[in-house]
């Protein structure tokens, strides 16, 4: 059974696609971009772009009854590698003890000219 997952507490989808499916036990969360929930305004600025792309990402796992310790897989499309540990910096705040599995890849562009994209798989109990 699949179930779709949807907050305001992230932004909504800017094409035909969900925040978040549930199938069975796993949550797989769409990329989520450093898009205010609230007004819809892309930051670019890395610190507050990097915070703002996973507390949506981290939305979208609460909205489908998970938290920080469920997830499981995180994938980072970053615009700039040099900006690699400040991500890192600001991604540890999120992960103290529970450390997901992740990759983080440069890309050449992403939606609507972000720096970054989060997306990532949760189990849900």
């Amino acid at each position: 059974m699949l179930r779709v997952v949807n907050t305001e507490k992230a932004p909504k989808a800017i094409g035909p696609y969900s925040q978040g499916i549930v199938a069975g036990n796993m949550l797989f969360v769409s990329g989520q971009l450093p898009l205010n929930p609230d007004t819809g305004k892309l930051s670019n600025e890395p610190e507050k772009a990097f915070t703002m792309a996973i507390e949506n990402f981290i939305a979208v796992v609460k909205a489908a009854g998970g938290s920080t310790e469920d997830i499981v897989k995180v994938n980072v499309y970053i615009k700039d590698m040099d900006l690699f540990a400040t991500f890192n910096e600001i991604y540890s705040r999120y992960f103290t003890g529970h450390k997901p599995a992740r990759a983080v890849v440069e890309v050449a562009r992403l939606p609507k000219d972000a720096i970054v994209e989060v997306e990532g798989v949760a189990y849900i109990r």
